[in-house]
């Protein structure tokens, strides 16, 4: 197996061990929530591992019924290392948001191995708890059967299970996480190869303007140069203030209301968020500099739309977009959750939450039964802050999955003003982080700053937490 090192690795065996969390300081429970010590970091060790979910496969609302296949991974941060989208839920002012991943002039030097909600939503989250091929990509037709392929195509650092073992069958590339169709036709090694490079291109293309066209904003012009001198490449970006958008779009749960779908068995698919968020809409639209309410949720994929079964399968008719995708992400935020003094837990009231899911969820049934997602099997959320309580003041994190946990310290809700917080998902862990506020949320981040992230939350103190996953 051919393992690569990332800021993560370096560091995972000064984390290896860590007591749990800081509740021997001091614990409180508080309407069957346990809340220790509030906290700037938190890490979680041990997140990916070996197993299976059921993804679904149909969705027949004639019979009401949903089909699924079981599907296997392993590896570091896995299932979490596929496509995942974000949800923001109010009261919450988002003011920026930003993702990215290892440029390949840092990802040569620092390499990454891949692998391959108690539903959240079913109880309303409310939580009772490639142009040439480079020496990388030529090294995948050497590889044995189910070895991680890792290389750098068009900028863009990707993974894949190798499945060609020397004779071509149909089953084996069928597998093929990126253009199932495609695959199937495979005849060799290099044409594996090529289905990949051409559903990285593809993937790729949008993104690769909008970094452009990020880079020339006001906001961001000033650091556009460091993602030339290696780190971390935005590949997505939202400012409020000045309203741009490059590489995201903004869903909600509106299916029937100008885009997506509705029917009285399924209920709604995924539509198109109007600019405050609360409605359908029947194209895309920027969401508005504006305070969400209570239970209003957006959903912010890449603006990457799916076809052609790259996706997977997806509920007909609904609005269907390619989520964020890799062993090593990170996730940058800039947010409020002011208090709308909503009491009403049955709806969520007064309770803002941040966190993201197995994109395959909301492209099928985010709400409704659970045969119809993967979450009931396994294939991930974590939640970022979340505020269990209608008023709580308190934001916790709680992974799921088959791997799953969650921290009692917590981190103070910001209802006043905002925060700039930063999530990294990098070899087995999870770090998220409280920034300065002059933190810039730039076209390229420098690998020394997701470095110092990863390792300033990997020390337990006073403000560190670090929650170990059996």
């Amino acid at each position: 197996m051919k393992r690569f090192i990332t800021a993560g690795a370096v560091i995972a065996a000064a984390i290896s061990g860590a007591t749990a969390d800081l509740c021997s300081q001091g614990s409180t429970e508080d309407n069957g929530n346990w809340y220790c010590q509030e906290v700037t970091g938190i890490t979680y060790t041990g997140v990916g591992g070996t197993g299976s979910y059921n993804k679904v496969t149909k969705m027949d609302s004639s019979s009401g019924t949903c089909s699924s296949s079981a599907f296997s991974y392993s590896g570091s941060l896995s299932p979490l290392d596929e496509e995942v989208s974000l949800h923001f839920r109010g009261p919450l002012t988002l003011k920026q948001f930003a993702a990215y991943t290892p440029s390949s002039s840092s990802s040569s030097s620092k390499k990454a191995r891949r692998s391959a909600h108690e539903r959240r939503h079913a109880h309303a989250h409310g939580h009772a708890h490639f142009h040439a091929h480079n020496k990388e990509v030529r090294d995948a037709q050497k590889r044995a059967v189910g070895d991680w392929v890792t290389a750098t195509i068009d900028g863009q650092v990707v993974s894949w299970a190798n499945e060609w073992s020397g004779v071509s069958t149909a089953a084996a590339a069928s597998t093929t996480a990126a253009a199932t169709t495609a695959a199937a036709a495979t005849s060799s090694a290099a044409d594996l190869v090529n289905v990949k490079i051409a559903a990285v291109q593809k993937a790729s293309s949008s993104s690769s303007a909008a970094a452009s066209s990020a880079a020339a904003s006001s906001k961001t012009s000033s650091a556009s140069s460091s993602s030339s001198t290696g780190g971390w490449t935005r590949n997505a970006y939202y400012d409020s203030e000045s309203q741009t958008a490059d590489g995201v779009v903004f869903l909600n749960h509106n299916g029937g209301s100008g885009s997506g779908t509705f029917d009285y068995v399924f209920g709604n698919s995924l539509s198109y968020a109007s600019s405050d968020g609360t409605e359908g809409a029947s194209s895309p639209q920027v969401l508005a500099d504006t305070q969400l309410d209570s239970n209003v949720e957006v959903v912010i994929m890449s603006d990457n739309e799916c076809g052609d079964d790259d996706c997977g399968y997806v509920r007909p008719d609904t609005v269907a977009y390619h989520g964020f995708d890799g062993s090593v992400k990170a996730f940058f935020f800039e947010f409020g959750m002011p208090s709308d003094g909503n009491t009403d837990s049955a709806t969520n009231g007064d309770m803002p939450a941040i966190w993201l899911l197995n994109a395959q969820i909301p492209r099928t049934l985010q709400y409704g039964q659970s045969d119809c997602s993967c979450w009931t099997s396994g294939c991930g959320e974590f939640d970022i802050f979340e505020v269990l309580a209608p008023g709580d003041k308190r934001c916790k994190s709680t992974l799921h999955g088959n791997i799953s946990g969650g921290d009692s310290d917590y981190f103070a809700r910001p209802t006043s003003g905002t925060i700039k917080a930063a999530l990294v998902m990098d070899s087995n862990n999870i770090h998220i982080k409280v920034l300065d506020d002059s933190f810039d949320f730039s076209s390229g981040v420098s690998a020394s700053d997701i470095e110092d992230i990863c390792t300033s939350t990997t020390t337990q103190s006073d403000s560190v937490s670090i929650f170990a996953l059996s």
